[in-house]
């Protein structure tokens, strides 16, 4: 027995672990310009996945001239040679991914739905999940005084109903219909005990969901047996796409003002159903400044004309939403913290092209609270609300960068601001975005 455990130990340390997959997170809260990134890696990618969130995250992507936005396809979709995955740990609304879908496909996306592949374990977001995203909104701004400001595409309800074990996934829809009406009606009927003014037509519903399991039918396999083949096989480039960010997380973000999913490295584990092993290089991105949407604790937010240029400038409007965004200074705290959960190999900084205009450019470097530094992020929100900014300060360029393609073309003061980043994370910068398309990501080593 002992000859033969040894015997298979030797076996697997001689094994190759298997393809390594690259993963792509934001590291501050989100609307990083992820898309971007995922699209330069996604052109020589064989696979690109989704491993959480729902159609909650937003990424737009300028390919030839034309703008496709995506909320629950990977990116890589636009890539014909690619297959798309969705992951067991992405919440799916049918009709919003059909939808998007043949929007992008009039714009000139041919053939997705053979490219993309969805996993048997997605958890399914339906129409009154959504509805009751946005009671809950009503709710909380009656009984607080304030909201989470959710995307109210049912996102956190849906994960509400996986953690309590009522929801419905694909396999169940694919499965005997009869029984899923069944659960499906009985999930209607435990929200609407929860919320009596919501209303269902619970056969229209079904209904829809039965052409849409056709629709889908083609396209699901399940997830955990793809992902081992496609790590074990041939070697291929895999790349796994975040969405939201390290700051909306559910366990590391500015709790309760977070998305309900780990939008961390973890999630990627989880959401595919690989092992920490295959996971390779790491790239968090970032903007030059900070933005957020929403309501919550922000540092480093200019309420003020530089606040105000930034928005301007930046173009700072959700993607999801179309609510301005908040901006504010770099703050490297939040991008330390990120790194301590993420690990990252390597970061993109996105949007430089937006501070050509400044003067002068502050950057984040510590929190004092009581006047005291603070080593770490703080958990709760009311000490992060009342903690004191320690800024650096850097003489602004002013000098159009949109034109520069390698790290020369970048005036000395830019570079001098990016070093500065870059020892303080004790990360390198791998990207440096100064524009809208693709060939405005200045690409270093």
């Amino acid at each position: 027995m002992s000859l033969y455990v040894n015997e298979s130990f030797v076996k697997r340390s001689r094994n190759d672990a298997g393809n390594k997959v690259t993963v792509v997170l934001g590291a501050q809260w989100g609307d990083e310009g992820k898309g971007k990134v995922v699209d330069l890696l996604a052109t020589e990618a064989d696979v690109v996945c989704r491993c959480q969130g729902g159609n909650n995250a937003g990424h737009t992507v300028v390919v030839d001239g034309k703008e496709y936005d995506f909320h629950l396809l990977p990116s890589g979709i636009i890539n014909s040679k690619s297959t798309s995955l969705i992951g067991n740990g992405v919440v799916i609304h049918l009709p919003g991914l059909f939808e998007e879908g043949d929007k992008n496909e009039k714009k000139g996306l041919k053939g997705w739905e053979k490219r993309l592949i969805v996993s048997d374990r997605a958890h399914l977001v339906f129409d009154f999940h959504q509805v009751v995203d946005g009671l809950q909104e009503t709710e909380r701004q009656a009984q607080e005084g304030k909201n989470i400001g959710t995307t109210k595409k049912g996102i956190g309800p849906a994960y509400s109903s996986k953690a309590s074990r009522t929801g419905l996934r694909v396999c169940d829809l694919l499965a005997d219909f009869k029984d899923f009406s069944m659960r499906f009606k009985n999930l209607v009927r435990q929200h609407q005990s929860m919320y009596p003014t919501l209303t269902v037509d619970v056969e229209d519903q079904l209904k829809k969901l039965k052409e849409y399991s056709e629709r889908l039918r083609p396209m699901v396999r399940d997830g955990v047996y793809y992902m081992y083949e496609a790590l074990h096989g041939s070697p291929k480039k895999i790349l796994v796409e975040g969405a939201n960010a390290a700051l909306l997380d559910i366990d590391f973000g500015t709790y309760p003002f977070v998305t309900s999913s780990n939008c961390t490295v973890g999630g990627a584990c989880t959401g595919l159903g690989i092992p920490p092993l295959n996971i390779g290089d790491v790239f968090g991105v970032s903007k030059a400044y900070t933005t957020r949407v929403g309501i919550g604790a922000f540092p480093t937010e200019q309420l003020n004309a530089v606040g105000e240029l930034l928005q301007t400038r930046g173009h700072e409007v959700g993607v999801t939403t179309g609510r301005k965004r908040r901006c504010g200074w770099l703050d490297l705290v939040i991008l330390r913290y990120a790194h301590m959960i993420n690990g990252f190999t390597g970061i993109a900084l996105t949007k430089l092209d937006i501070l050509d205009v400044m003067d002068e450019i502050k950057v984040g470097v510590a929190y004092k609270v009581n006047g005291k530094r603070i080593p770490h992020f703080p958990a709760n929100m009311d000490v992060l609300h009342k903690v004191e900014v320690e800024y650096e300060s850097f003489p602004g360029w002013k000098t159009d960068t949109s034109a520069a393609r390698k790290w020369n073309d970048l005036p000395a003061k830019a570079q001098n601001y990016i070093h500065f980043i870059e020892n303080h994370i004790g990360v390198p910068i791998k990207w440096i975005g100064v524009g809208k398309s693709r060939e405005c990501m200045i690409q270093m080593f």
